[in-house]
């Protein structure tokens, strides 16, 4: 493909305006059409960034100009909208989590592969500089074997933000669960993108403040496939909202992460003063400023970084190129598997074996 820029369509202007705006900024990128099914949402998108407008998907799909449709439509109907894409020769950018089961993501992934095209999975923590370090390290073995990787999500939701007309979040069939397919997604995928493969859960969850038919309180116990133990938890319900934050410790050496900004960080190194000094040149790199962007604790559209800007940077690299991009359905279709684990187990009372889900 030339160097032209890869043009972009957004479908579903819920969180597809996030989309809008960073792929406006994007190098690379062009944005050409959204679509959506709220007439004055989609005629002043439309409006706003000075693109084509369609209300129907099958439009646009057969508008010659797009090459990558992103789709940012509710969880629950991400397979079939990506495989009418691929099936249209279109590539396509979908949002966390790429569907609600195993099932779904195995339909998308072999259209992708009937297709020939591109699929890639928004998930933009793992872009974060902070995570990318992280993950060099254990790679390197400098953090030794790993021992525990731990995660926390403690947000708050109103109850007003489930009750909103057409509201999917907080079912079972569009938004997969709650606090931990929705929310606490992200900081799941983290956990398994640096530790590796999880081959057995054990998972409670329950609703304890939203009226919600999926849960608002989620914990689990995971292990690893390296024999490192896990744990996550993952609320809405914690008044007023707190920090989303992990922790990884190894044979040697420990670090903390909050709102992806580095809390701590000490690997063993040739002094005490050697490691001290790491830890600080660190912390001048990946720690919290003075100045923070808005956090999502309480803002379920308030986003810390633009973490998609660079993912579709990404894509449009790929798509030039022809290979694959970061975040394939691939990569990210055991972060599914996890979640949908943990609520089999949460439901049965029983540990659940990953690979046993389909």
């Amino acid at each position: 493909m030339s160097d032209q820029p890869v043009r972009f369509a957004v479908v579903g202007l819920g969180m597809g305006i996030t989309h809008c705006k960073d792929l406006v900024d994007a190098h690379g990128c062009e944005l050409v059409a959204v679509c959506d099914r709220s007439p004055d949402r989609l005629a002043k998108t439309a409006a706003d960034f000075g693109v084509r407008q369609y209300s129907e998907y099958d439009e646009l799909l057969r508008d010659p100009d797009v090459d990558v449709v992103n789709i940012c439509t509710p969880s629950g109907t991400h397979a079939e909208l990506t495989v009418q894409a691929l099936r249209a020769g279109k590539h396509v950018v979908c949002e966390k989590p790429p569907d609600v089961t195993v099932a779904a993501v195995d339909r998308m992934l072999e259209a992708k592969r009937a297709s020939g095209k591109r699929v890639m999975v928004i998930f933009q923590a793992r872009f974060e500089p902070v995570y990318q370090h992280a993950r060099t390290t254990i790679e390197s073995g400098a953090l030794g074997n790993l021992i525990g990787l731990h995660g926390a999500v403690t947000w708050y939701r109103e109850p007003s933000y489930f009750v909103c007309p057409g509201m999917w979040k907080g079912t079972w069939a569009l938004d997969g669960g709650g606090s931990l397919a929705n929310q606490g997604v992200h900081t799941l995928d983290i956990l398994q993108w640096l530790g590796g493969p999880v081959t057995e859960v054990y998972g409670k969850f329950g609703v304890y403040l939203h009226e919600i038919e999926s849960e608002d309180k989620t914990v689990a116990v995971l292990t690893f496939a390296n024999g490192a133990l896990g744990t996550l938890t993952t609320t809405t319900a914690a008044y007023p909202g707190l920090n989303r934050g992990i922790l990884v410790h190894g044979t040697r050496g420990t670090f903390q992460i909050d709102d992806d900004k580095l809390k701590s960080w000490r690997v063993r190194g040739e002094s005490p003063e050697a490691e001290q000094a790491e830890e600080t040149r660190l912390m001048d790199t990946y720690g919290a400023k003075e100045q923070r962007e808005k956090s999502t604790a309480s803002d379920p559209f308030a986003f810390a970084t633009r973490g998609h800007l660079v993912q579709f940077e990404a894509m449009a690299d790929a798509v030039r190129n022809d290979v694959d991009p970061p975040n394939t359905l691939e990569t990210s279709r055991h972060t599914v598997e996890i979640f949908s684990a943990i609520y089999e187990s949460g439901r049965t009372g029983k540990p659940v074996r990953l690979g046993s889900l389909h």
